[in-house]
């Protein structure tokens, strides 16, 4: 049997998605009486955990997450729903795409609120970094989400080789030049 057709070394999408649908309390708002910020991550985290973990068989782990961007606010009383799904696997990796919505239930409006993608590492008993099964990819869609997925992945190793590349010049003058136009002062 061959390993693409080895139903024990790959899973499909659908296995792994996951939605998680949570009434946003008063005790969730801050000062402004928006959702914090913290609150919505800690549920992304959770069900970047769930979608994971189902493909992965083990026990999983948040290596990074890839821009969080908060659209629109959460007001208390809105349902805030958290779609996951496994969008790309790597050897011992997968990244979990995330969209998250809110509802507001007096109006029945409906937005967007986040995407974000969470780069999990599946772990075994002894906490090492265990291999995960590939992914079936069953429609178009899905095939985007992979190839988007494999594309940030480059694009944020080429970031990484760049950020180590910036030192800040030994020229004082070089210094004082580069921030012109920037809000910023130098205190002697």
């Amino acid at each position: 049997m061959s390993a693409i057709t080895d139903n024990l070394s790959f899973k499909p999408v659908s296995f792994s998605e996951t939605v998680i649908t949570e009434l946003m309390i008063p005790s969730y708002s801050n000062f402004g009486g928006k959702i914090h910020g913290g609150i919505l991550l800690s549920l992304m985290d959770k069900v970047a955990y769930v979608s994971a973990a189902k493909h992965a068989g083990n026990y999983c782990v948040t290596a990074s997450i890839d821009t969080v961007d908060f659209l629109q606010p959460v007001e208390v009383g809105d349902l805030v729903s958290l779609m996951a799904s496994v969008n790309y696997v790597g050897k011992t990796s997968l990244v979990v795409g995330i969209r998250v919505i809110s509802e507001n239930i007096k109006t029945n409006k409906i937005y967007h609120t986040n995407t974000s993608y969470f780069t999990m590492v599946a772990k075994d008993e002894q906490n090492q970094p265990a291999q995960v099964p590939g992914l079936i990819l069953e429609n178009r869609n899905h095939v985007r989400r992979f190839l988007e997925a494999r594309r940030r992945k480059q694009l944020k190793q080429n970031y990484k080789l760049e950020a180590e590349q910036i030192e800040m010049p030994d020229n004082e003058e070089l210094c004082k030049e580069m921030l012109i136009g920037e809000r910023c002062i130098i205190s002697d």
